[in-house]
């Protein structure tokens, strides 16, 4: 039974040690979450930031765990490590000493985990000096700078305030994954998302209260949040399994291969990486809007708002493209087929070497189809709900791919620090494990 799970965990000393220090770390962050840059009048961001939704900004925001409308020192959040991390997945690719260091095991890797954190400390500060340049340019709709005292020591102060933040929720990340439980810069994600659930109840509770709200449509609301968090666990674990079979081989005197495996490939291999890339791009005029008044790009960026059937065509759109995109960058159809025909590894039916490469490329291409549609109607729901149901909170979408893989990743690493000591996991024995996504 899974509380049965729930109560091993605290059977377990070192797994409710790690639980402990994990809980404890978040909570230092979400403490500096609400611990303000100084120079700015909170009153007037505050106004700013309502009259600029739909913008990037709301997408930081969304990231930072609500830091971004506060301006406080974890404002640029995680989001610098992300976009670091992404660029070194893709010049990984095309720079042969990355190329060399990812294929060098352990070391390889301590060492692109460096160029990382330096290329963070680099985008922190570079987005920092241009936050702290848009903000004494940012006017609240009642004429209020939102910048106090603007100049170069607000400049200053605001780049080393900003990138020490994201420095130091880097190394949080770092000592959760390390010491804690699951992976560090996800969970300071979803714990960012997360806090946002009790405001969008109390909300639901006061429209239910005054009758605009009915029962009736709170009960649908939730048989469907059920539903769709139902088809994300199962879409997020589906795979589609390869035959793989190993020819014997002798190595000395003894005997090896000669078994059956799989080569397991997943339905979204590419994660939440596109639709942040689909919001980024498609945000950008409403963004450039709020600070500049041209006509033509004020009609650009009306036309690409949420819930327009521009803006969500041109989503669909861009998250297809970048699921296809980040897959073939991630995965190298030829480097598998040549590794399987290394080990004496084939497919059955399906000739070593290049047809095998052939064989996966296509594979991918066809499930990776299935993935981005499935990835594009979780991203669209909330525009649907909200536009033609009047749903009064935001459900769906990034943020909730977010919130499950990462409940499932953590969920993952429990099971393995309780199943390793002899304890029943979350599921019942003989019903399969959870699968984290690796």
């Amino acid at each position: 039974m899974i509380g049965s799970g729930f109560q091993n965990i605290f059977r377990v000393p070192e797994l409710k040690k790690r639980l402990f220090f994990t809980l404890a770390l978040l909570v230092v962050y979400r403490v500096g979450v609400h611990i303000p840059v100084p120079g700015i009048d909170s009153i007037a961001l505050a106004a700013f930031f309502a009259k600029a939704k739909g913008t990037l900004f709301g997408l930081f925001d969304m990231f930072s765990g609500g830091a971004f409308e506060k301006l406080s020192v974890f404002a640029l959040g995680i989001m610098p490590y992300i976009s670091s991390s992404i660029i070194l997945q893709l010049l990984t690719v095309v720079v042969p000493h990355l190329e060399r260091l990812s294929k060098e095991g352990e070391q390889g890797r301590k060492k692109i985990t460096q160029y990382t954190r330096y290329g963070t400390v680099v985008l922190s500060a570079i987005q920092g000096f241009g936050i702290s340049v848009g903000l004494e340019s940012m006017v609240a709709p009642g004429g209020a700078p939102v910048v106090m005292i603007p100049g170069w020591a607000f400049r200053l102060m605001t780049v080393i305030t900003l990138t020490a933040g994201t420095a130091f929720i880097m190394w949080l990340g770092e000592q959760i994954t390390e010491r804690g439980v699951g992976n560090g810069i996800s969970l300071i994600i979803f714990a960012g998302i997360i806090v946002r659930i009790p405001n969008a109840l109390s909300n639901s509770f006061h429209l239910l209260s005054t009758g605009e709200l009915g029962i009736f449509m709170i009960l649908i609301m939730l048989i469907l949040m059920v539903v769709v968090v139902g088809v994300i666990i199962f879409m997020e674990q589906g795979q589609r399994r390869i035959p793989v079979q190993y020819a014997k081989r002798v190595v000395g005197r003894r005997l090896y291969g000669g078994q059956s495996t799989h080569l397991p490939l997943k339905i979204n291999t590419s994660g939440v990486i596109p639709p942040i890339f689909a919001s980024s791009i498609i945000m950008f005029p409403a963004t450039i809007a709020s600070f500049i008044h041209v006509p033509w790009v004020k009609q650009i960026a009306d036309a690409v708002m949420p819930g327009k059937i521009a803006y969500e065509l041109l989503f669909v759109g861009f998250i297809i493209f970048f699921c296809y995109f980040y897959t073939a960058v991630t995965f190298n159809p030829v480097d598998v087929s040549e590794n399987m025909k290394k080990y004496g590894g084939f497919i059955p039916g399906i000739r070593p070497g290049k047809k095998t490469a052939e064989y996966i490329d296509r594979v991918l291409t066809r499930i990776t189809l299935g993935g981005a549609i499935y990835v594009s109607a979780v991203c669209v729901l909330p525009s649907i709900l909200i536009s033609q149901f009047h749903v009064p909170f935001y459900f769906g979408g990034t943020a909730l791919l977010i919130v499950v893989g990462v409940a499932i990743d953590t969920m993952a690493q429990m099971e393995s620090h309780m199943i390793s000591r002899n304890y029943e996991g979350f599921l019942k024995k003989g019903t399969g494990k959870i699968q984290g996504r690796r």
